[in-house]
């Protein structure tokens, strides 16, 4: 079974406590681990591995909403600079990683603590440090939600 067909069942059934946002193509989930504070993954609602595999429409519209998403993430966090990342190896489900970037964010890994997400040790950007608590998590997708639905609207 796929982790990201799971975790949409859990949106389906209101288990989901990362769940932010249903759009047309998409569920918007804010990350379970957040040392890249705001970090979002926007989730294709079919089960689907390739973005050719889409048809055009689809495609079109799934873009211009995770590029959506990004801005609202940039917006909520303070973002400096944005990462966009759709690998699927580990998880073949079409869906994108939304890094919202800041200087420094790497805390003395790569270039002055500038350089890809990857360069962070995987066993820190996973530890359960980085995992909001409740209240956190909530604060999160309100503030994400309310940026969301400020660009959606006009």
């Amino acid at each position: 079974m796929c982790i990201i067909c799971d975790r949409i069942q859990m949106i389906k059934s209101g288990t989901n406590p990362y769940f932010v946002k249903e759009l047309d193509t998409g569920y918007v989930v804010i990350g379970d681990n957040q040392h890249f504070k705001g970090y979002t993954l926007f989730l294709l609602k079919d089960h689907l591995t390739e973005l050719f595999e889409l048809n055009d429409d689809i495609r079109a519209k799934f873009l211009e909403e995770m590029t959506v998403v990004a801005e609202a993430v940039a917006k909520a966090f303070g973002a400096e600079k944005m990462n966009y990342e759709c690998l699927g190896n580990g998880d073949a489900h079409l869906h994108w990683h939304l890094f919202p970037r800041v200087n420094g964010d790497l805390e003395g890994y790569g270039n002055n603590g500038r350089g890809p997400v990857w360069w962070y040790p995987r066993e820190k950007m996973y530890s359960d440090d980085n995992r909001p608590n409740d209240e956190e998590l909530e604060i999160m997708k309100q503030k994400l939600r309310n940026e969301i639905e400020k660009l959606i609207s006009v």
